[in-house]
This record gives C-alpha cells, structure tokens and sequence, in this order.
C-alpha cells in the first residue's frame, strides 16, 4: 500500500499563494491517480483536482480552476498543488490521495491511500 505524506501548508494573505507537497513511497507511483482534497471546517470533504498517471490529463473543480494547479514528478514519486490567488473560503486542510488506475478520478471512494493533510488558511 502507498504512503503518502504532504507538506508546504502554512498561513498567507488573500491574494497569494502556496504550493502543496505530497511524497509517496514505493516503486509503483507512476500506476496511481493522484489527488488533492480538502475538508472545511463544518463541510464535507470535497474534490479539488485529479491527475492521471503521465501527469498529461487534469481536472480540477469549479471553484479552484484557473486559480490551481495540479502537477506531478514521477521520478520523485511526488505530486504537487500551486495554488495561487488565494481566497478566505479556500481555507481548510488538504490531503493528497492515491488511487489505482490511468484515469482521473474526482470521487473519494477512487482513493484507496490518503495523506495525513496539511492545514491551508488564507486570511482575509
């Protein structure tokens, strides 16, 4: 099973930005669907963007596209979320997840490993 661990989170002023980390273990990484969701306070957790296994297809959610990317480095077994233009409402802990498969994949239940998350607040 793959490991995950994310980090770049942190306190920033509307208007900037952040990159998130996320690092997995094991030789397999370019096998998984990677994506990033986050979990606000008195919200259910929800989707932010997806990748595919190449790192050559995204999809992202309404309220982050244009404003976040999602990338990845293979031979890092690393996937990462610039996020820029930052909003007070983006402001929640975000976990990177694992999924098996080629696609995309937007739903929770297409995630088999989870990070721990790393808290994100943007102030206004």
């Amino acid at each position: 099973q793959v490991q995950l661990v994310e980090s770049g989170g942190g306190l920033v002023q509307a208007g900037g930005s952040l990159r998130l980390s996320c690092v997995a273990s094991g030789r397999t990484f370019s096998s998984y669907t990677m994506g990033w969701f986050r979990h606000a306070p008195g919200k259910e957790r929800e989707f932010a963007a997806t990748i595919n296994w190449s790192g050559g297809s995204t999809y992202y959610a309404d309220s982050v596209k244009g404003r976040f990317t999602i990338s990845r480095d293979n031979a890092k077994n690393t996937v990462y979320l610039q996020m820029n233009s930052l909003k007070p409402e983006d402001t929640a802990v975000y976990y990177c997840a694992a999924g098996r498969g080629y696609g995309l994949g937007t739903l929770r239940n297409e995630y088999g490993a989870w990070g721990q998350g790393t808290q994100v607040t943007v102030s206004s």
